[in-house]
């Protein structure tokens, strides 16, 4: 049985009559006739009672035509719900965001455009750390996430939102103070407040002490780069930061102060991304939403890019 055949049975069943029914679903009635001569022979029942002048529903055929009803009924709702999804008139789509965001990229702006746009598609947000945001994008968890890059997966696609170098934030009067191209070699002896292990920043930082075989010691861990930065400036130690951050804190008239120190280059990259899960293309496939954000994502972008 297939859709066709039921769509052809309630037409001649409406119709009560072939060659009315074969004119409405605009086929030549030998093939229509074939069509519910193949229905019954697989329903194991005659469906009509067939005279020269119309057809009538046998009591096989009255059942299967409730039935049949609400079958085309359904696939046409069904149509209906995926044609809404495509054309964006509903349908969800679910955002991860990290902390750092705010400071690179106004989120409130996109999603403004997006909601005035796309106003049926509700927006969820989920806020955690970069390595939390990663897994949920792989699993499926949420549609797309913004966070730093800390490693390359065939299983995301990312796009650039942007890009820093992380300096190391000292107390004033440290050892570091005004020092420029250091290793990570020469930090070795250092006291570090970093962030906490699934922050996508500290995952940075872990694997580039550990790709020069590097150990440290960590004394205190936090989630917040603000809160980071005061605890360096209070003399808990170093860390290593994205320099937009610590100029930002640097700059600040509040008490006590950091200073600023470079390291070597090639300098070690901070890259904030928004990646969605699978190859170019399999996202947007699944879920449209996530097409659209990204082309609107894009258009921001350039507009920023320009002006």
């Amino acid at each position: 049985m297939d859709l066709k055949q039921l769509e052809h049975f309630v037409a001649a069943a409406e119709e009560q009559h072939f060659t009315r029914a074969a004119r409405k679903m605009n086929i030549v009635q030998s093939g229509l006739s074939a069509s519910i001569r193949a229905l019954e022979q697989e329903m194991g029942a005659p469906l009509f009672v067939r005279t020269t002048r119309r057809v009538e529903l046998t009591v096989a055929g009255r059942v299967l035509y409730e039935k049949a009803q609400g079958i085309i009924d359904g696939v046409k709702d069904a149509r209906r719900a995926v044609a809404a999804i495509n054309g964006l008139e509903r349908g969800s789509l679910s955002i991860g965001i990290c902390g750092s965001l705010h400071a690179f990229f106004d989120l409130p702006l996109l999603l403004g455009e997006f909601h005035a746009l796309y106003p049926a598609v509700e927006i969820r947000l989920c806020h955690s750390t970069g390595a939390t945001l990663m897994e949920k994008v792989k699993d499926g968890s949420v549609d797309l996430a913004f966070f730093p890059l800390y490693e390359k997966s065939r299983e995301i696609v990312s796009i650039p939102i942007a890009s820093d170098t992380l300096v190391i934030a000292h107390p004033l009067g440290h050892p570091l103070e005004g020092q420029q191209n250091l290793s990570l070699e020469s930090l070795s002896d250092e006291t570090f407040v970093d962030f906490q292990p699934d922050k996508g920043t500290r995952r940075i930082v872990d694997q580039a002490f550990g790709a020069v075989n590097v150990s440290r010691r960590t004394v205190l861990e936090v989630g917040d780069v603000q809160v980071l930065l005061d605890l360096v400036a209070r003399g808990f130690g170093i860390a290593l930061v994205p320099k937009t951050f610590a100029l930002a804190r640097a700059s600040l008239a509040k008490t006590p102060k950091i200073g600023i120190a470079t390291l070597k280059k090639p300098a070690l990259g901070w890259h904030l991304v928004a990646a969605f899960n699978g190859r170019a293309g399999a996202a947007q496939s699944r879920n449209p939403a996530v097409a659209a954000f990204t082309k609107l994502l894009d258009k921001i972008r350039s507009d920023a890019a320009a002006a």
